[in-house]
């Protein structure tokens, strides 16, 4: 499955990283888990760093799925307002998911330090009203979340103006977001497994699994094989062609990266993600070399070569917006490129068993603007699942939802 187009800046500042060996033998494991992006490898270190035995395996290079192109916004703030979960799942659930992702940043703060040298930093979210018909709902969301203890401050149109310089009829506030480098982050975690004995592979092609009452059997395209008690797929978007019923629209989405900008010139925006009530919204962000990254103008149609002869256009237009906000900023694209993106109905991940493999495949589809947010959550709820405890979001993010 293709999933990006154009120049994809972590893969090209990073390049390759290191150099993982295709899996040349049998072999057996507690977990094995198909997709070594950012998913796949925050599953392996929690499932790992809790004495599973776990191999992890890809088709491709290591995070040169989705991973390169994701443009690794950490926010708690999911897609779907607070208030809208609310009134389709009860306050409960919805403050549930809201404060878990807040956890999930924190969490993600300690992983980055333990992998070390991913250009993690913690930011504010600025979450601002694209038009004036949106200020009702936004107030809404800002007195749900407030009600519920989130760190959120109420700016209106003069406040956006003098502290960030755009207009903009008002915006929350939000003290707890952050940034990462994903491609970085997936290649140093998996790094740092293989150097404890994990054992991780790419460039390994699974050609079939096989679901049994004790485990799971996956037969690899040279004719190896891996037994494992537990199959995990976090092949990201390519799982859904595995669930005979549709969980996810796949998407276009659209980014590109400046030049370096100096400090001065980027002001409050070098720890500040920004986004919108709009959708498709427009969102930016810094790099941890001062570069600011922008992304948005999503399509419906996911077909590669439409996706491929685009890029460029995407990117001028998102640099013309960004310019018109902010027209004290270089803002000329460097480095453009698009990528698949999955959105669920209700803006929530897929993660756990699904009815039609048996409860020994798992699925981590972390799909939506929370990806790496909700991997993180994903990972300590896969690892209840596995050692048979039970975890507050199973049936938020499982597919008992469905049923709701």
């Amino acid at each position: 499955m293709d999933l990006k187009s154009g120049y994809p800046f972590w893969a090209v500042s990073n390049g390759l990283l290191h150099a993982f060996p295709p899996l040349a033998r049998d072999t057996h494991c507690d977990v094995a888990i198909m997709g070594a992006g950012i998913t796949g490898a925050l599953i392996a270190s929690e499932l790992a760093d809790h004495g599973h035995s776990v191999c992890v395996l890809d088709a491709r290079d290591v995070g040169w799925g989705s991973t390169a192109a994701s443009t690794a916004m950490l926010q708690y703030e999911i897609d779907t307002h607070m208030t809208d979960l609310r009134d389709r799942y009860g306050e409960a659930d919805a403050v549930l998911a809201y404060r878990s992702c807040v956890e999930a940043i924190d969490r993600l703060q300690d992983v980055a330090r333990y992998a070390g040298n991913v250009g993690f930093a913690r930011a504010r979210s600025l979450y601002f009203a694209s038009r004036r018909r949106d200020l009702p709902s936004l107030r809404s969301e800002f007195a749900l979340r407030r009600q519920h203890g989130l760190d959120v401050a109420w700016l209106d149109a003069g406040r956006v103006r003098e502290r960030f310089g755009f207009d903009a009829p008002a915006a929350i506030l939000s003290a707890d977001a952050a940034r990462v480098d994903p491609y970085r982050l997936a290649y140093r975690l998996l790094v740092k497994l293989e150097r404890r004995g994990v054992a991780v592979h790419d460039r390994t092609t699974v050609v079939r699994f096989t679901p049994r009452v004790r485990g799971v059997e996956l037969e690899c395209a040279d004719g190896t094989l891996v037994k494992a008690k537990h199959l995990v797929m976090a092949t990201g978007y390519q799982a859904q062609g595995l669930i005979d019923r549709k969980v996810a629209v796949n998407r276009s989405s659209y980014a590109f990266v400046t030049d370096p900008i100096a400090p001065d010139l980027l002001g409050p925006l070098r720890h500040t993600l920004v986004w919108e009530t709009a959708r498709p919204y427009l969102y930016l962000r810094t790099t941890s070399d001062g570069r600011l990254l922008v992304g948005g103008e999503d399509d419906a149609i996911d077909i590669p070569a439409r996706r491929d002869a685009v890029v460029d256009r995407r990117a001028r237009k998102l640099a013309k917006r960004v310019a018109a906000m902010l027209p004290h900023l270089p803002v000329t694209p460097a480095f453009a490129w698009g990528g698949t993106f999955a959105e669920t109905e209700d803006g929530l991940p897929w993660f756990g068993p699904h009815p039609q493999h048996g409860p020994r495949v798992l699925f981590a589809m972390a799909y939506g603007g929370n990806g790496i947010t909700y991997s993180m959550l994903g990972a300590g709820l896969l690892r209840a699942i596995i050692e048979r405890r039970k975890h507050p979001l199973r049936a938020l993010f499982g597919f008992e939802r469905a049923a709701r």
